[in-house]
């Protein structure tokens, strides 16, 4: 535990904070991991009710104000406990108490990595692997050979950014949520780079960050873990 770094606005187990909403059941735990390049910054939410896996979710960029408590990062962890996967959001090198420096996505891979070493060391598998805008390229670079992940889902994978160096798709099944409004990860590009690959939900009217369409966005990964419920996953 972090009991000299809590800030009660981002760490409190009830009321209104940003990491726990009023309702919620599971417990919620602010700790430090070690990476790649120093302590890991991390933020454990255990299932609600029968446990079905572990989750890593990552923020998006570092250098444009990306942490673990982004209001879609927090929607997809709260989504995702509530289906029962423990839940694992940790900040990337350099953000909030993290140790290190901003990579360019290189060292972020590793990183997650090292957050699904502790996911699964906490939760155990089966390991589903995700994140928003930088953080979804950051695990598709991450997970590729890793045989303890057995699903994914990105959101706003930003792939106008990524033109001359797109990321790998997932070989497992596969959940992409988009904006239509989604100017760092057109829908027009999310199809032409996913190939048929996966799920793709495009969110009409949405902007990148989903403002004000955040319950598409929790339905769209419940009907996913819904059908990864009847699966051999």
């Amino acid at each position: 535990m972090l009991p000299d770094a809590r800030r009660p606005e981002e760490y409190a187990d009830a009321g209104d904070s940003p990491t726990r909403e009023r309702g919620s059941t599971g417990r919620l735990e602010a700790f430090l991991f070690r990476g790649p390049a120093g302590n890991i910054e991390g933020l454990w939410k255990e299932p609600e009710g029968a446990r079905a896996g572990s989750a890593v979710f990552a923020h998006p960029h570092p250098l444009h104000g990306g942490t673990l408590h982004n209001k879609v990062v927090f929607r997809a962890a709260k989504t995702l406990a509530r289906a029962g996967y423990g839940v694992l959001r940790f900040n990337f090198r350099g953000v909030g108490l993290s140790q290190g420096r901003y990579d360019e996505g290189r060292g972020e891979a590793s990183d997650f990595r090292a957050a699904l070493d502790e996911a699964e060391r906490r939760g155990g598998g089966p390991l589903l692997a995700g994140g928003f805008s930088f953080g979804s390229a950051a695990a598709l670079r991450a997970v590729p050979g890793d045989e303890r992940v057995r699903a994914f889902l990105g959101v706003g994978v930003p792939l106008a950014s990524l033109r001359a160096d797109p990321p790998p798709l997932p070989t497992v099944p596969a959940l992409f949520v988009t904006g239509s409004e989604d100017v760092h990860g057109p829908p027009a590009l999310l199809q032409e780079w996913a190939r048929g690959a996966g799920r793709s939900v495009i969110v009409p009217g949405a902007d990148h960050f989903l403002e004000g369409k955040l319950g598409a966005l929790e339905a769209a990964i419940r009907d996913f873990l819904a059908e990864l419920g009847g699966s051999d996953l």
